[in-house]
């Protein structure tokens, strides 16, 4: 028995503001990194955000329900911690990469909450595929976080 449509699309839009929280994170970071390859790689991630969210959004609909407005409140927070720790160490690639290595531990963390609810077949491919995009992206972000320590 999968949980009601009601559950379902909260579940669902529980992770349309991970998807939004992560797009903006991104977008942000990729504005006060120095290097041009770093600034594009945010700004993919920041893409794939987006397209998770679209999906999620389709999904949600589908089921009869809206699709919620803007992001979370952690996510507002996470946001504004990007603001003062770019503000405060001069918007370093380090710390940049700090923060999007935090926003997307909360991402997969959002996964794996979604991943435990008993989900109807066809939304769990689509979530089970969205959290390993969201684990491959932390994954990356954070060997990128660690090299950029290693030289610095």
């Amino acid at each position: 028995m999968t949980d009601s449509n009601e559950d379902v699309i909260s579940t669902l839009n529980d992770l349309l503001e991970s998807c939004r929280d992560g797009e903006y994170g991104f977008t942000i970071s990729a504005e006060h990194t120095e290097t041009a390859d770093l600034k594009s790689l945010l700004m993919r991630h920041a893409n794939e955000c987006q397209t998770a969210g679209q999906e999620l959004q389709a999904l949600i609909r589908q089921l009869g329900g809206e699709p919620d407005e803007g992001g979370s409140m952690s996510g507002a927070l996470h946001r504004g911690w990007v603001s003062v720790r770019g503000v405060l160490s001069g918007h370093s690639d380090q710390a940049m990469l700090d923060e999007c290595e935090r926003g997307e531990d909360a991402a997969v963390a959002s996964y794996r909450k979604a991943l435990k609810q008993d989900l109807p077949p066809a939304i769990r491919n689509v979530v089970e595929k969205q959290a390993q995009g969201a684990q491959k992206n932390h994954d990356e972000i954070k060997a990128l976080r660690d090299s950029y320590k290693a030289r610095h």
